[in-house]
């Protein structure tokens, strides 16, 4: 999670392949938002030191769990993804909303802006930190990639917003692989799922209506997942199936939902093995 410096030419340069090729990974979805109205480019998190609320879900239940001690106190530079709070960042890092709008100059109430660098002073460990609502829409699992080597949740927004998704990211939840300032196997939780929308990640079978869509960033045809990918997916497989009552021959790839036609999630993603 530690900020990568890259220059304004290398940003464009990269941003530009991303476009390029993610689009191989996954087939074209409709996106089925719940919420037509509502613009994903616009988001921007509140800086609350409260849970947050999702509008058809009800209130979150927060499930926590510590994957990584850093051996001391130290300060992480944190790039702020779609929908994240000051009371997320305060979980996950272990330390107090108040440090963080010190350490930012930022009061309670004050808007974050997705791509905003934040300081988090003191970060003691890192946690997946991981909202659950009351919600029967729920039935399947479907995994991804996003057939990119590098990405996170701000790229893939934009790509997908080009790619014709009306309202950008089309997933529910991003593992990352350690690229672009993010930590390898950070959990990244996306607007719909915060909104308890369905989502644009799988048409075929109408799992976008009934799916929770995770994708890995990787392309796994050409690479296995890290380990640390691997890990927190089978923890978010494993949270979501027992909060959701999912049995495991609803979690499936992509690939293996009747009607995709598709690759994704690529052939190095060892599916067999996590259910």
């Amino acid at each position: 999670m530690i900020y990568l410096h890259m220059n304004v030419f290398r940003k464009a340069f990269l941003l530009l392949s991303l476009f390029a090729f993610l689009s191989p990974g996954c087939e074209k979805a409709a996106d089925a938002s719940s919420n037509p109205g509502l613009l994903l480019a616009s988001y921007s998190s509140r800086g609350t030191s409260t849970p947050p609320v999702a509008r058809a879900g009800g209130r979150a239940e927060v499930i926590v769990k510590s994957v990584k001690f850093l051996g001391g106190p130290r300060t992480i530079h944190h790039e702020v993804g779609p929908m994240e709070t000051i009371y997320r960042l305060s979980r996950m890092y272990d330390v107090s909303p108040q440090s963080i709008y010190s350490a930012n100059r930022l009061r309670p109430g004050d808007s974050l802006q997705v791509g905003q660098k934040l300081i988090i002073p003191n970060a003691r460990m890192i946690r997946h930190v991981i909202n659950v609502y009351r919600n029967p829409q729920w039935k399947y699992i479907i995994v991804h990639h996003t057939a990119t080597g590098k990405g996170n949740s701000k790229i893939i927004h934009r790509a997908h917003r080009l790619r014709g998704f009306q309202h950008g990211l089309g997933y529910h939840f991003l593992i990352d692989n350690g690229t672009l300032g993010k930590g390898d196997g950070q959990i990244e939780m996306f607007p719909r799922w915060i909104h308890q929308q369905s989502g644009a990640h799988c048409k075929a079978g109408g799992m976008n209506e009934k799916a929770i869509g995770i994708s890995l960033v990787g392309n796994f045809n050409n690479e296995k997942p890290t380990p640390n990918q691997l890990q927190s997916l089978a923890f978010l497989l494993s949270t979501l199936r027992s909060y959701y009552h999912i049995p495991a021959a609803h979690i499936l790839r992509h690939r293996d939902v009747p009607g995709a036609q598709t690759e994704c999630p690529g052939k190095l993603l060892p599916m067999s093995r996590l259910k």
